[in-house]
């Protein structure tokens, strides 16, 4: 066993079981392929999560929670501030003062490279603000804002739950990367590098 630890950044820590192979190189296509997109529904996601073998609520929001840290380039997130689902108006689930922020920091027709952070309040902490955030209408992706914002959602109690209990969050969130690393590793033969 090898350890993972976020905990330099405040979250969890957990052992990583050996002797799996993974790619030595990034295969884009692929990983658009098969990985959620910023602009998902709530629907496209759970579907996403059940086709890999993950769970459609706990993984799902648990693993979204990722994105307390880190930051997204503008073009993944631009359509919801000026666009939404073609529209011509924004995302009605964007909080209002947040769309101004990204508005100035992501200009119709600017750079798309531009980074704003996935959490607005503690960009560099592994914590669970995120959660927070969602319940405040301040998701950056559209993605991460249909956990909570998408009527009748089941995932909206775990985001609640998640914003109000850290603890509870780590422990999923730890569970459910053990259970994301372990679907269909190459192992033995098939996971030897010769």
């Amino acid at each position: 066993m090898a350890g993972c630890n976020s905990s330099t950044s405040g979250g969890p820590s957990w052992a990583v079981p050996l002797g799996r192979r993974d790619s030595r190189t990034a295969n884009r296509a692929l990983a658009n392929q098969k990985l959620p997109g910023p602009s998902d529904t709530l629907d496209v996601l759970k579907s996403s999560f059940r086709n890999v073998g993950c769970n459609d609520n706990f993984d799902l929001v648990a693993l979204s929670g990722a994105h307390t840290f880190g930051r997204a380039q503008c073009r993944f997130f631009r359509g919801r501030l000026y666009d939404f689902n073609n529209t011509g108006k924004p995302d009605p689930t964007l909080d209002r003062t947040l769309l101004k922020q990204l508005r100035e920091l992501c200009p119709q027709g600017g750079n798309g490279g531009v980074l704003a952070n996935f959490d607005v309040k503690t960009p560099d902490v592994f914590d669970n603000k995120y959660f927070s955030n969602l319940r405040l209408r301040k998701g950056l992706l559209q993605s991460d804002q249909e956990l909570f914002s998408t009527p009748g959602a089941d995932t909206a109690a775990i985001v609640e739950d998640f914003g109000r209990n850290q603890n509870a969050f780590f422990k999923n969130f730890v569970t459910s990367m053990i259970r994301m690393g372990n679907l269909k590793p190459l192992q033995e033969i098939k996971g030897r590098l010769d």
